[in-house]
């Protein structure tokens, strides 16, 4: 039984339980994710290759995140065929200067957002992106960047939103491997297209629309909004992070009763690596965002908010979690809103 368990450590031994393959469809549907450390459980519990559980886990279509200890895992299976690393950064020429043997770089800008209209690519263009990469449906996407995450995060979101089932997030992206002293490479990936990849609607449950939080706004129906940003943003001193104009929304501010809990406090700055699950619970938990509350997270333009979404969402378990990607340039310039400062 999983009780009320909303993340599993380890979770090796699922199949030594009463009805493993039942659990594991309560576990998908549950959406109760195992935290896998595939390096310790070798080093420490001899469970490894077709001993370990990882493959029904995903077979079964239960949320699986590679822990902090798998830097090591990933270097050992860089060659895995059934595996495509994907380095998306804020900096868009970081993959030049040097990336993960076998990585392709996606650019968040010109790759992910639609050319003429603020939205997303269209399905048939996300289908052909994966296809360009060669990425299958069965393909386990792993991603990864700088800065915490920051934008690795952002597309780990979109391929949700596009519904592609074995995607990680690797704890530490590129600061992480860094500090391990593991190699970087600056030849690009030798990768063969795919073909086929389906064209998926998108999932609209884990996306937030303004007309939806202008509702929760106005109606107080105990949605938690969450703004990411820096509280120099959120009280309405500034438009932007430091290092980006001061442009877009045309008012500064935020969205009434909305608390501020800024992105980056997730992770533990001199590692990269997400913090422990109750230092995260506590972190949220203290401003009211708790997990059977209505969450809706905030950023600017939805990347830092899509981090926080991550958190909440693959991490703590929250069920009920959605990112508002039109975020502050869309809410700071609709004429008649409210704003708080």
């Amino acid at each position: 039984m999983v009780a009320r368990a909303e993340r599993i450590g380890h979770g090796v031994d699922i199949m030594h339980e009463t009805d493993p393959y039942e659990l594991l469809k309560e576990m998908a549907r549950r959406n109760v994710m195992v935290e896998i450390c595939l390096s310790s459980n070798d080093s420490i519990l001899g469970i490894s290759g077709t001993r370990h559980p990882l493959a029904t886990y995903l077979e079964y279509g239960v949320p699986v995140a590679l822990a902090t200890d798998d830097q090591r895992w990933l270097a050992a299976h860089l060659d895995d065929p059934n595996l495509r690393l994907v380095e998306v950064d804020e900096d868009t020429d970081a993959y030049a200067r040097g990336h993960i043997r076998g990585a392709v770089a996606v650019n968040w800008n010109t790759d992910l957002q639609d050319p003429l209209r603020r939205d997303f690519i269209a399905p048939e263009q996300f289908a052909k992106l994966q296809d360009t990469l060669g990425i299958t449906p069965d393909t386990t996407v792993i991603l990864y960047g700088g800065n915490n995450n920051w934008f690795a995060a952002y597309a780990y979101w979109y391929y949700k939103v596009y519904g592609h089932g074995p995607v990680k997030l690797l704890d530490g992206g590129r600061k992480a491997w860094e500090l391990e002293g593991r190699e970087l490479t600056g030849d690009p990936a030798d990768v063969q297209s795919a073909s086929g990849y389906p064209v998926r609607e998108p999932d609209t449950s884990i996306r937030a629309f303004r007309d939806q939080v202008l509702e929760a706004v106005n109606t107080g129906d105990g949605a938690a909004l969450v703004d990411v940003r820096s509280p120099e943003e959120y009280r309405g001193e500034k438009l932007a992070p430091d290092h980006l104009p001061q442009e877009a929304a045309q008012r500064p501010g935020h969205i009434p009763g909305a608390v501020n809990i800024p992105w980056a406090k997730s992770v533990d700055g001199s590692t990269g690596k997400f913090l422990t699950d109750d230092q995260l619970a506590e972190l949220y938990g203290a401003q009211g965002v708790e997990a059977g509350k209505d969450v809706v997270a905030y950023c600017r333009i939805g990347e830092r908010s899509a981090h926080t979404w991550f958190v909440l969402k693959h991490l703590l378990g929250y069920e009920k979690v959605r990112n508002y990607d039109g975020s502050w340039t869309e809410w700071g310039s609709l004429v008649g809103v409210p704003i708080e400062r």
